[in-house]
């Protein structure tokens, strides 16, 4: 059996059990069982259980992304690119949730594993703070203005944009693990189940975080004195 095809083998189990069990309670020898494969032949690819649960992280957090960025097509307006992307993320994260246990729980309780998952998070963020620009673009287009409130200047707006991004990008993480613990799928099978979920989750992101962000960009930002109580 081909080196790449074996090595596969070892990290899809221990993906399996690292999500299960965590790193410090995963055991090298179930890993292995799972695998199909002997404990020696696991530490002659992949040296040791730290390598080995780093080399999970590095392929979760890889594919997570490159699943994002091919389900967005950049000549579509912002709104639709977002929708794509996030649409993209929860279809992933359903599809893979040992995958995804592996890259947002069990990495980032240990270092230096928790760098890696920081970096990803990171590159989304920046990602969806490109959207965010992309959607100011299109609305001074409409003759509106920069982002509102009290930032101001370049450094401002762009420190606004991020702290969205942020705030977003933290929901679509909460979403994700929440979702995968509905077990409300109406006897759908398991792929119209992800389907599905996915698509509502993305709705959810996009009704809670797109429609608050337009008002913002057409310059109706929510402010303290507005919702002052009256009379």
């Amino acid at each position: 059996m081909p080196r790449a095809v074996r090595e596969k083998q070892m990290l899809d189990a221990a993906v399996r059990v690292f999500a299960a069990q965590g790193y410090q309670a995963a055991s090298m020898d179930e890993i292995a069982r799972l695998a199909g494969v002997s404990k020696p032949l696991v530490y002659l690819y992949l040296h040791s259980k730290e390598e080995l649960f780093s080399a999970c992280v590095e392929r979760e957090s890889r594919a997570l992304m490159t699943a994002v960025l091919r389900g967005v097509d950049v000549r579509q307006p912002a709104d639709r690119q977002l929708w794509d992307g996030l649409r993209s993320f929860f279809l992933h994260t359903a599809e893979h949730p040992d995958g995804w246990a592996v890259f947002h729980t069990r990495a980032r309780t240990h270092e230096p594993f928790a760098t890696a998952a920081a970096k990803v998070r990171e590159d989304m963020v920046s990602f969806v703070t490109a959207l965010i620009h992309a959607a100011h673009r299109e609305q001074a287009q409409h003759g509106h203005g920069p982002l509102p409130g009290p930032p101001a200047g370049a450094e401002g707006r762009e420190r606004e944009a991020v702290a969205l991004a942020q705030a977003l990008v933290g929901a679509a993480e909460s979403l994700a693990g929440w979702a995968l613990t509905d077990s409300r799928t109406g006897g759908m099978s398991a792929d119209q189940a992800s389907a599905t979920g996915a698509n509502q989750a993305a709705a959810t992101m996009m009704n809670f975080a797109w429609a608050g962000l337009g008002n913002l960009l057409e310059g109706r930002p929510w402010t303290a004195a507005a919702a002052q109580p009256t009379g």
